[in-house]
């Protein structure tokens, strides 16, 4: 019996489950998934769990069940790939001769003293669950500073300022316009509506340090009574730490099958995976559809396609609170209630299609 060790329950790894159950798995393939919590987590979401609009249950999706699926709970500490190893916090240690690493990413802190310690974070379940209790217990008129204005940034101030109206918040960005991956139009869509609902918006921002409620921006102090980043990410620790290799960014670079370069049964998924469009749930997606159907080509011994295709992403949608939104939709820009009504739609299709 053939092992595929899957390392991440995150979208990526919850797709190639879906394809392999519960009829596409060979008889002779037993699949382990190792993930810390015991469910799916939509971390498209954890901007409104943070901010306290949405609940806990909402984020979550069970783990689809199969004889000849085993799960694991727990914290992976080091893969060994001399040996076809996992090692777990506990001491376990999995074998397998297939694996699929798609552990997802962590909060990059480009160096700042303090930003690790002081700051909150959305990029777990359990930090937005930290930060939700920090933001929700402020008192009335407190100063929240959110340092990061990309998707994740914009998307938390502004559901934040839907869930705590009382709030004096502060959007910190280092370029002239907030979401510079976007095209200006939307930027300066998103702008106008942050500065019309009392979002302060600081631009050209340089936070050179964080301590306890203070934030320095450009060495001049700023109070403030939470502090959440969101300015950048990396991949995780155990993949930073692999003896492969990376990337400028740190992620893993890999052959046109996504697997290691001289090792064929290893594949990297999703954030910690070097690739031409930036990482998100869309492209893991995409990818784990790929890495299925090289898996199982090469499990019947098949030859695999000269090329495979390239990953098309349909775009990109964000929100403004419940009623407003924007994004790119086959390199379209959309924006107010059309724009968020599609993202619930998305939201809504996916749970219900894998819950």
């Amino acid at each position: 019996m053939k092992n595929l060790v899957i390392l991440g329950g995150g979208y990526g790894g919850m797709r190639v489950l879906q394809r392999l159950l519960p009829n596409q798995l060979p008889e002779d393939v037993h699949v382990t998934l190792v993930d810390k919590a015991p469910y799916h987590s939509l971390k498209t979401e954890f901007y409104a769990l943070a901010a306290g609009t949405i609940s806990d249950q909402h984020v979550r999706v069970s783990f689809p069940e199969h004889p000849r699926l085993s799960i694991r709970y727990g914290f992976i500490t080091n893969i060994d790939l001399e040996n076809n190893q996992v090692h777990l916090e506990d001491n376990e240690v999995l074998h397998y001769d297939n694996l699929i690493i798609g552990l997802g990413c962590e909060d990059k802190y480009h160096g700042v003293p303090g930003a690790p310690e002081h700051t909150y974070s959305i990029q777990t379940i359990d930090a937005s669950r930290a930060t939700y209790q920090a933001l929700n217990n402020l008192p009335a008129h407190a100063t929240v500073s959110i340092v990061g204005a990309g998707l994740s940034g914009v998307e938390l101030a502004s559901e934040l300022k839907e869930s705590r109206s009382d709030l004096n918040i502060m959007l910190f960005d280092r370029g002239k316009l907030i979401l510079s991956s976007f095209p200006e139009r939307l930027s300066n869509y998103v702008q106008d509506w942050f500065t019309s609902n009392g979002i302060e918006i600081v631009n050209n921002a340089n936070i050179t340090r964080v301590e306890q409620n203070t934030l320095y921006n450009h060495d001049e102090p700023i109070k403030s009574d939470a502090i959440v980043w969101t300015a950048g990410i990396q991949p995780n620790k155990v993949v930073r730490d692999l003896n492969v290799e990376k990337d400028t960014q740190g992620r893993v670079v890999l052959t046109k099958y996504h697997n290691l370069p001289n090792n064929e049964n290893v594949y990297v998924l999703g954030d910690c995976a070097s690739l031409p469009h930036a990482p998100s749930a869309q492209l893991a997606e995409g990818q784990a559809e790929q890495i299925v159907q090289v898996l199982t080509a090469r499990w019947k011994n098949e030859e695999l396609p000269t090329e495979l295709p390239t990953i098309k992403l349909k775009g990109v949608l964000g929100s403004l609170g419940k009623k407003h939104g924007f994004g790119l939709v086959n390199d379209r820009a959309i924006t107010g209630r059309v724009a968020r009504l599609l993202k619930s739609g998305i939201l809504w299709m996916y749970k219900y299609h894998n819950g």
